[in-house]
């Protein structure tokens, strides 16, 4: 067989590659892998456009963006635990389908099998597109190994990595279904449906290529790729000469990570990567919160003396200088309660994104201000909206003996009495305090993502929104916006053919300049043991309105917690004033949550959805102890994937960021966000503000037990 010098490189590339991997395998490596690995052209960890086989430091985050040639990959990775790692692509493609800017949305898995070792190199599976329209879709199987400074990778890919000089599959001596690999389905209508029947089948292909670490931040990089560019080259898009890319990269200390190639011997491309690591992300390290109180020790003997009790306004003193302090701290007293022996304290916190240092402060603040006879505190912290979360109770000898022993945030945490806050302690109301009105006037932000036409839609205007709150958990709330200005409105017409619950987005934005997006009235109580209740009722969102009720069942120890939530409401008409559609609907959802270790929420929800249809949500976050927050969801249906449409069903990534992540100044206040690759009309569920789960969950036994390190900040 006659070898042309195309085929004669790869199969050298190749033997070279493969005896770097060999030749580390049978020593010990000198130096360990740098942290944080390159980013390919993909957004992944790899080469230049084929991927490598070590994973990023759990919970990197990394963004990228990648040009040349008519082509801008942005994508997103996320390391979801040490081993596992989800990406989120964003493509345009210059004409690709046929005229005019063309955008792809794909998602990748990839699941470090072996981390490297001195005698094992690292080992990685991935799937690349296995749910988008198909462009971008493969499978691989890479290992990378470190020799010093020189990192050396090989791996076999099917799909898109298997379209260059490939060969039979060897998985087809397991089946003759992997053998071949049957077409894409393709089209937009087909988008966000999971292959599988295409996953490691047809023929393979290897890759492989060499990287070098030149000083501290510089990586040079050759690698020969197992991509033919089939759909480019035959659309005539793309110009691939040679299989050959070469490129050069440069990290900067501050997280960017620059990078040019020259690839198939006719274009170059350049990539800007920025990576963090939401651990320990902040704008200004330990933050710039003031320092807090000291915790005051009695003197011996000292809690002997009564002489305080007989003092007529004694406990409207003490209650006064709680109540003054607390709010200097960020904290507000809703109710309080003393005697000779113990003080009880409700209160809420308005200033931190950690619940343990919340309760830090005010137990420093009770401390100082406490006469010295009390030595039991009992707090009650109250969530945003006026439901009493959990009864927690130290002992003050116990807290001036922990202040300052090496470990005395955990003991402290040991020591700490943490129950149910039911029945009610009887503890009086603060009367400054209610009834309470809050108002603000501001501007807003609303965004609308993967337009096919247009990737980022937005509006901008202004907004004032009110609050009343006569008792405790009875809340009465409104919020008016006026856009003066944006795109949302353009969007086409939908094309669904079941009601249109969610996808009429663009005539809501487009009739309803001036909108009433908020009026309710909601009461939050404790119906039992274990048990949180709520009920609003009103202009629920910008698109229903009607009555909400909702059931939680949350031990104050239990990782596990259950809920019901049952909702009739009534389609609000586009201009969102006070009128209605005459479409009607009765939905809700058995859910259930479990809280599970290194900062993992997994919540499944099971009902009925606004258009009618049954079925089931699976949510999955992550989050770190500075408040950020990194998730994904999915829901299934009793509506197809045909009658869905456009992203066959509906799916999404969240987060949430701690306004303090950015500024370094104690916040409360976060940017929150759910990004879909598509809006459509199954799946949909209703927008109601003031759900349990998070704020109750905020001071039980296994989130504070998460946060406990920061108690004594």
């Amino acid at each position: 067989m006659t070898i042309v010098p195309q085929a004669r490189f790869a199969r050298y590339t190749m033997i070279s590659t493969a005896l770097a991997l060999v030749l580390a395998t049978s020593v010990a490596a000198r130096e360990r892998p740098t942290p944080r690995p390159p980013l390919n052209f993909l957004g992944v960890p790899g080469l230049i456009d084929m991927p490598t086989g070590h994973a990023m430091p759990d919970a990197d985050l990394s963004f990228t963006a990648g040009i040349f040639d008519g082509t801008v990959r942005n994508t997103a990775h996320f390391q979801i635990t040490p081993r596992l790692s989800g990406v989120f692509r964003y493509a345009y493609i210059r004409d690709y389908g046929g005229s005019g800017a063309y955008y792809d949305r794909s998602f990748d898995l990839r699941y470090l099998l072996n981390p490297e070792s001195d005698t094992l190199p690292a080992v990685s599976l991935g799937m690349q597109d296995f749910g988008g329209t198909g462009i971008y879709a493969g499978e691989y199987i890479v290992a990378t190994k470190t020799i010093g400074r020189l990192r050396a990778t090989g791996g076999i890919g099917w799909g898109r990595f298997g379209s260059h000089n490939s060969f039979d599959n060897p998985l087809g001596i397991l089946a003759d279904r992997f053998k071949t690999r049957p077409e894409q389905t393709g089209g937009i209508s087909q988008t966000g449906r999971l292959d599988v029947g295409q996953w490691f089948r047809g023929d393979a292909a290897l890759f492989g290529g060499l990287q070098y670490q030149l000083g501290e931040n510089l990586v040079l990089t050759a690698e020969y790729s197992s991509d033919a560019y089939k759909s480019e080259t035959a659309r005539g898009l793309f110009k691939r000469t040679a299989p050959v890319n070469i490129g050069a990269s440069y990290r900067f200390e501050n997280g960017l990570d620059l990078s040019a190639a020259y690839l198939y011997g006719s274009t170059v491309a350049v990539r800007l990567s920025y990576s963090i690591n939401p651990k320990s992300t902040s704008a200004v390290r330990g933050g710039l919160e003031t320092a807090p109180p000291i915790v005051a020790v009695r003197a011996p003997g000292a809690a002997d003396d009564l002489g305080w009790t007989r003092q007529a306004d004694g406990k409207e003193i003490l209650r006064s200088n709680v109540a003054q302090t607390f709010w200097e701290s960020g904290l507000r007293l809703d109710a309080f309660a003393v005697d000779a022996r113990s003080v009880q304290v409700r209160f809420r916190n308005l200033r931190y994104t950690n619940s343990a240092q919340a309760l830090g402060r005010a137990t420093r603040i009770l401390t100082s201000l406490m006469p010295a006879s009390v030595d039991t505190f009992v707090l009650t912290p109250i969530t945003d909206d006026g439901t009493a979360a959990a009864r927690i109770t130290f002992k003050r000898s116990d807290v001036e003996e922990l202040a300052h022993a090496p470990d005395g945030s955990w003991q402290a945490l040991a020591r700490a009495g943490i129950d149910d806050a039911y029945p009610a302690d009887g503890t009086a109301v603060s009367q400054d305090v209610f009834p309470g009105f809050t108002w603000g006037v501001g501007p807003y932000l609303s965004a609308t993502y993967f337009d096919p036409k247009q990737p980022i839609r937005l509006d901008l205007g202004v907004q004032a929104n009110a609050r009343y709150e006569p008792q405790p958990g009875l809340v009465f709330q409104g919020q008016i916006r006026h856009r003066l200005t944006g795109t949302q409105g353009d969007v086409d017409p939908s094309n669904s053919i079941i009601r249109h619950v969610r996808s009429d987005v663009g005539i809501y934005a487009r009739e309803g300049q001036t909108a009433l997006t908020s009026l309710t009235a909601a009461r939050y109580f404790r119906p039992g043991s274990d048990l949180y209740g709520r009920l609003t009722l009103g202009y629920l969102e910008s698109m229903y309105g009607g009555l909400s009720g909702e059931l939680l069942w949350k031990p104050v120890t239990s990782r596990l917690a259950f809920g019901v939530e049952a909702n009739y409401v009534r389609q609000r008409n586009f201009r969102q004033d006070f009128g209605f559609q005459d479409y009607d609907v009765l939905t809700g959802h058995l859910s259930t949550y479990f809280d599970a270790d290194d900062g993992f929420t997994y919540q499944l929800d099971a009902g009925r959805y606004l258009a009618g249809d049954w079925g089931a949500t699976l949510s999955v976050s992550r989050e770190f102890g500075n408040g950020i927050r990194i998730g994904a969801f999915a829901s299934l249906t009793t509506v197809s994937f045909d009658d869905f449409g456009e992203g066959s069903f509906d799916k999404g990534i969240q987060f949430e960021v701690p306004l303090s992540v950015l500024s370094g100044q104690v916040s409360k206040r976060k940017i929150a966000r759910a990004i879909r690759p598509v809006q459509r009309d199954g799946g949909a569920r209703l927008d109601v503000q003031g759900r349990l789960y998070d704020g109750v969950r905020a001071y039980h036994q296994p989130e504070l037990q998460s946060q406990w390190g920061r108690f004594w900040r």
